[in-house]
């Protein structure tokens, strides 16, 4: 029985450690769904903080109402005593206390009424700041949840991409290598023209001084020299 208590123990424990990672790793989650019931909560509270204000209003007609009609009857009893009508008097009069009776219960019940809605409206304003809040609170934890979960990527892409950062060095290495090859077949390529190429044999000829581009040089000097020769005087 002993062993079976102490594995009906770690069974529990293991449930609580289960739930609790659950709670953990959703935290954010429950979090905003609390927001969201809280958010529905304050919004039937305005519904229901309505129906309070409805009877409010219903409350002050009704007390208009058996103000007009208690002033009525008492000028009623008035006229009745002024008439000698004692008895009829005592009757109007009995409806009058009726009546005063229930104006002193609607003027209550309209107090309380606006007591309870005064103290509803607080409440109300209270709990939408506090959402307010929170909503903020859940928008920073969001966020920092998402900077934390970004800096690990990094962390771990980082910790073993070491040998990625080495490979995509190398990759560039390659690249530059591929880069610097061609540009050595080009000039290469350059050298040959003019060793083997058809420029080869004109400039082995200018060179030598033959052919039409051996003077070209000359020619141009003295084209140029003449050009900025002084004219001779004129002799006439």
């Amino acid at each position: 029985m002993a062993v079976f208590s102490k594995v009906l123990t770690m069974l529990r424990g293991n449930l609580r450690e289960l739930g609790q990672s659950i709670v953990d790793h959703n935290a954010s989650t429950i979090y905003e769904q609390e927001i969201v019931e809280a958010t529905a909560h304050v919004a039937s509270a305005k519904q229901d903080l309505t129906a309070v204000m409805a009877k409010e209003m219903q409350a002050g007609r009704e007390i208009e109402r058996l103000r007009a009609e208690l002033k009525k009857y008492e000028d009623l009893a008035l006229q009745a005593l002024q008439k000698d009508e004692t008895s009829l008097a005592e009757e109007v009069a009995a409806r009058v206390a009726d009546l005063e009776v229930a104006l002193a219960e609607q003027e209550e019940a309209h107090v309380q009424y606006a007591g309870h809605i005064a103290r509803l409206k607080d409440m109300i304003r209270n709990a939408e700041a506090t959402l307010r809040e929170h909503e903020r609170q859940l928008a920073m934890a969001k966020t920092t949840e998402s900077v934390y979960k970004a800096t690990a990527t990094i962390s771990q892409n980082m910790g073993s991409s070491g040998s990625k950062l080495m490979s995509a060095k190398e990759s560039l290495e390659r690249i530059r290598q591929r880069h610097q090859d061609m540009a050595d077949r080009m000039q290469a390529a350059e050298v040959l023209e003019g060793e083997f190429g058809s420029k080869a044999l004109e400039n082995k000829l200018a060179q030598a001084g033959i052919g039409e581009r051996a003077n070209r040089k000359a020619e141009v000097m003295a084209r140029l020299q003449a050009r900025v020769r002084p004219a001779p005087p004129d002799q006439g």
